[in-house]
Formats: structure tokens, sequence, C-alpha cells
């Protein structure tokens, strides 16, 4: 059985102490923290080395035996340099974090290279390599164009089962990576086609609004719990090592509504366990 962990965005709503502490009730091996906000009304956690915050998770990873693999999330846009990605790595250093999840939104290929190229050099003392996620509603969307760049860069490729899925790869375009091209894969579930449309929940997740696709809504605020959906995950699993990292990312505001942290992070733990096991 590989190590499993939990994406910050499948409870965003949780502080990364807080984040800690529920996945080691849960029985997890491992977090990934969001130390840079995506979107306008998200909210910006104060994660600087040093900070009251920072400082509170490391003692709680220190209390539970649990680590930091990943830190995120970065958008690269035309303009993204230094300036927005050094205090992610600097808070990402801190808590020991060995990968930064990045995406690729600059639609020019060259430049989007460049910068990540620039990116990786400035990770490299830090001990943390940049992930490049395939997005299905981003410019980067297909597993192939994702490794293509990272390896121009030198950086590594983030798999994510929901943007295989949609944008457009398939199970063959993970199984022709190298493997250490993959340092993790995060796991969800889903119909197995594109839903035409999605209700929205209730209560909308930290910086969504209600002007988002369906591709974006399903992917911040309605995937599926892994084996509880109709996504080749059994597949998905069989085509990567078979030690890789798994990192559920399960954003559903359905199920958080009426689940507390630490019973909705258990079933999708469950959910992978389980899929393991068939």
């Amino acid at each position: 059985m590989p190590t499993i962990g939990i994406a910050h965005l499948t409870l965003l709503a949780l502080s990364p102490p807080e984040l800690v502490s529920t996945a080691a009730e849960a029985g997890y091996d491992f977090v990934g923290v969001r130390v840079k906000a995506v979107t306008a009304g998200e909210h910006q956690y104060p994660m600087a080395p040093g900070s009251p915050m920072s400082r509170e998770t490391l003692l709680r990873l220190s209390d539970t035996g649990l680590t930091v693999r990943d830190v995120e999330f970065l958008q690269l846009r035309p303009g993204t340099g230094p300036d927005d990605w050094m205090p992610a790595l600097d808070a990402g250093a801190a808590l020991g974090a060995s990968t930064f999840s990045v995406v690729g939104v600059d639609p020019d290929r060259a430049r989007l290279t460049a910068t990540l190229a620039r990116l990786t050099a400035d990770a490299a003392p830090y001990g943390i390599r940049p992930t490049l996620e395939p997005i299905s509603y981003q410019p980067v969307s297909r597993v192939a164009d994702a490794a293509a760049t990272a390896r121009a860069a030198g950086a590594a490729v983030l798999l994510d089962a929901l943007h295989i899925q949609r944008g457009g790869s398939s199970i063959d375009d993970v199984r022709a990576l190298e493997p250490s091209l993959v340092p993790c894969l995060q796991i969800c579930d889903g119909p197995l086609a594109t839903p035409e449309s999605l209700e929205l929940p209730a209560q909308l997740p930290l910086g969504m609004t209600a002007d988002g696709s369906v591709l974006q809504v399903e992917a911040r605020a309605l995937r599926g719990v892994p084996g509880e959906g109709e996504f080749p995950l059994t597949e998905l699993l069989a085509a990567v090592p078979p030690d890789t990292p798994i990192s559920v990312e399960v954003p559903n505001a359905t199920l958080t509504a009426r689940l507390s942290p630490v019973e909705f992070a258990a079933r999708n733990r469950r959910g992978v366990e389980a899929l393991h096991v068939a």
C-alpha cells in the first residue's frame, strides 16, 4: 500500500494546523498545504516561516508524525516571476515540502516553459521540485503537454484523476510517463461523462463564485469520493509505479456540509484503501 495523503483543497476551510490534526485522526500519512491563495476571495493563511500558524503546523506535524509532501498553488501567467513564488517556496521549505504545485495559465508555451524553468531553478536550493498540473479548463490541459513542458523545464507533473478524465487524456498517456516525472497522484471520482450541468451547492467553497463553468464547479466543489463514481481508478493506479504516493483531492461541498471533517476525510481514505484491495 503506498502512502496516502490529503490535499488541502479537500478541506480548504480548515487552517493548516487543523488539516494536520484532522488528517492524523483519519489515518493519513501526509498532507498538502495551500500556502498561496489562488482566487481573490480565498483566505490567505499566514504561513510565512516563523509565523504563529507555521509554528503551530510544525508542532502538530511533530506530534502526529505526519509530513507535508507538497505546497500549493501558483498559476503561471505571462507576468509571473520570483515575487510570486519565493514566499511560497520559503513557506514550503519551512514545512519540509518536496514539491510545489503549479498550473500553466500562460497560452504561450515557450514563455511558460521559460517561467517554469526559472521557478525550478529557484526552487532547487530549497529541495523543492515544481509539479505542473494539467487542468482541463486551462491552456495546459493534457498529460502529454504537461509532461513535455515539465521535461523541458526540469520540473515534474502532478497527475489528477479528474483532469485526466475531463482534459482529454488517457490511461495510456499516464502509462507512457517515466516514473521520475510522477512524484504523486491526486485521486477522486465522478461520472464517466462530463456533466452537462451541475447544481451549485448552497454553501460555495472559499473563493469560488457562482459564474464558474461546469468543469470548474465540479473540480472545486463536487468531486466524488474514490470508488463511489465511474472513473477507471484501478486502471489509473496500475498505470503508475505501485509505490507512488496518493493524495486525496475531493472537494465536495454537499458532503462536507453534513459530515464532520474527520468523517469526510476518513470516508475518502477508506475509498482509496478499497481500490487497492480490489
